[in-house]
């Protein structure tokens, strides 16, 4: 809230960068780029944690939250501002996205269920703000029991969910 704050007495155009806290492919040569989410929120941006292949490929190496087309090990181009330009390469991994409702009074016990779920199942998983959860899907992993675990809860308003390719 302060940065946007700044960007309007400053009179320039707030952005607002999502970021990764925890990416499932940290490594020591990661390379940040960011996907332009203007189209859903005016001046939004995500930060993707990649890896660099060749000098204008990089694969991605975490989950996005809010960017959609782009999953794990997916290949992208970037364009001279680091933005993303475009997935060249599929990685046939998806990527299944909850996101639970701040004011339902009973968000931390859906945080536990659905943190317990997925460690359950060793599935590679990211949390931003204890809020928003991204789940790796690799090629060939049934969602089934986590799609199960966020139907009841969905009804009831207390989240909302995606699975993204």
């Amino acid at each position: 809230m302060q940065d946007l704050e700044v960007g309007i007495r400053l009179g320039r155009h707030p952005i607002t960068i999502i970021t990764h806290e925890d990416p499932i492919g940290r490594g020591p040569a990661n390379y940040m780029v960011q996907a332009d989410l203007s189209d859903r929120q005016d001046g939004w941006r995500e930060q993707l944690w990649t890896r660099r292949l060749t000098g204008d490929r990089f694969e991605v190496a975490c989950l996005p939250f809010f960017t959609y087309g782009i999953c794990y090990r997916d290949v992208v181009t970037v364009d001279s501002s680091h933005l993303v330009a475009s997935v060249v390469q599929k990685s046939g991994h998806r990527t299944f996205r909850v996101a639970l409702v701040v004011e339902h009074p009973d968000r931390d016990g859906l945080h536990r269920l659905l943190h317990g779920r997925v460690a359950a199942a060793a599935l590679p998983h990211e949390w931003l703000q204890g809020t928003y959860l991204s789940v790796d899907l690799p090629p060939g992993v049934d969602p089934a029991a986590l799609v199960e675990a966020v139907e009841a809860p969905a009804r009831a308003g207390a989240l909302h969910w995606e699975i993204d390719s």
